[in-house]
């Protein structure tokens, strides 16, 4: 049988999604409490995958178990009790065989904070201590639906097969004392969003005007755009799936 979490978790205390050698990950985390309630090794694949320090409001993934008839409902209760505070099971379920918690999805969303003020419980955002010029870093922002190739905000040496991502929404708003930049795209490379936040707030400080994030992603190349953003203001905030998985997995 096929079984469907859906979880989120805060990023600070784990070194990322995937299992990483002798450091704490949520794949790890989560493979280490299934397999000890259910008496079985579980292995756990993610709808993608997050970086250290990096968070997720809504996550999914999808793991078999040979042990049939569960009581979903009393695994999810017993799994919430045995995971580090930081992790919240939201949903626990059966899905059919072939659903896929990574390659079943259409489009993922991101969203990333910006705290323009000195907060002490706002340790999950990026504080910029210098004044940012918004409308400049929305008209930057507005050029990157008109690309499809980001290499210039990729992660270098990586095993990508491909830099071209379908970039269907970019909205970068001022709400109160924070930016608040989401980005929705069918994939996402790595370390793509923090270099695009990153080269924004270089725009938003007048350190390069907005027309540059055209010359930046023509290109091609990482050393043209600004300095990664830092992880901890970076949320996976939604996935997307086909009309016919919603009832399955919402």
């Amino acid at each position: 049988m096929r079984y469907l979490l859906r979880l989120a978790y805060n990023g600070l205390t784990f070194n990322g999604w995937q299992i990483q050698p002798s450091s704490p990950s949520v794949q790890e985390t989560l493979e280490q409490k299934l397999s000890m309630l259910l008496g079985e090794e579980i292995k756990v694949t993610g709808c993608g995958r997050t970086d250290t320090g990096v968070h997720a409001n809504d996550f999914y993934a999808h793991f078999d178990c040979v042990k049939e008839g569960l009581d979903t409902e009393q695994l999810h209760y017993k799994l919430n009790a045995v995971v580090p505070n930081s992790i919240v099971i939201k949903a626990l379920r059966g899905v059919q065989k072939d659903f896929h918690a990574r390659f079943s999805a259409t489009a993922r969303q991101y969203h990333y904070y910006i705290t323009l003020v000195k907060n002490p419980f706002n340790e999950n955002r990026w504080w910029v201590r210098q004044s940012l010029d918004v409308h400049a870093m929305q008209k930057a922002a507005s050029f990157i639906l008109d690309y499809s190739d980001f290499t210039s905000f990729s992660k270098l040496h990586t095993d990508a097969k491909t830099n071209i991502c379908d970039v269907m929404e970019v909205e970068l708003n001022l709400i109160g004392e924070e930016i608040v930049i989401s980005i929705t795209a069918n994939r996402f490379l790595r370390n793509m969003v923090r270099a695009i936040v990153g080269t924004l707030v270089e725009i938003g400080l007048g350190k390069r005007s907005p027309e540059d994030m055209k010359r930046i992603i023509e290109a091609r190349d990482r050393g043209e755009a600004g300095v990664s953003a830092p992880a901890q203001g970076l949320f996976l905030s939604a996935i997307q799936y086909p009309d016919e998985l919603i009832k399955a997995i919402r």
